[in-house]
């Protein structure tokens, strides 16, 4: 083939594509996790994230810690830190209390996390999420994450 006619046969395969529908993407599966994560915020001098796995109508909250930034070249490693960590979720708008978990955990240099517990709720609900982390003489200054349940 030459190269005239490559350039037509791309261009029509193109075209025909620039004119499919706006949602050929096929819907996620019921049984796929999707994984959103909210702002990251400094807790304890730490860089802290939520993130929510969404399954069905199945969510979990992991709250993410890792080192602000890279050590200073030729400095030691950091000093691992006992951290205390309190992820909650709730249902937006239902008036049910939170549910709460406190967890201790000791944060060296990689990465660490810390999962709640996972909740079924129905499909249009939305959940809050909030993760704090404390370490004396800091107190927390939790990041909140929310997601709603789409089905």
């Amino acid at each position: 083939m030459n190269r005239l006619a490559l350039l037509a046969v791309g261009v029509a395969g193109l075209t025909v594509l620039a004119a499919g529908p706006a949602s050929a993407t096929p819907a996620a599966a019921a049984d796929q996790t999707v994984t959103t994560c909210g702002n990251s915020g400094l807790q304890a001098g730490l860089l802290t994230r939520l993130c929510a796995e969404v399954t069905g109508t199945t969510v979990q909250f992991y709250g993410k810690v890792s080192l602000a930034g890279p050590p200073s070249p030729g400095s030691p490693a950091p000093a691992p830190k006992e951290l205390s960590t309190t992820l909650s979720s709730e249902v937006v708008g239902a008036g049910a209390p939170p549910l709460t978990q406190d967890k201790p955990v000791l944060f060296t240099t990689t990465t660490l996390e810390v999962r709640g517990p996972a909740s079924t709720v129905p499909c249009g609900t939305t959940v809050r999420g909030t993760f704090g982390v404390a370490s004396f003489p800091w107190t927390p200054r939790p990041v909140v994450h929310e997601v709603t349940v789409t089905c």
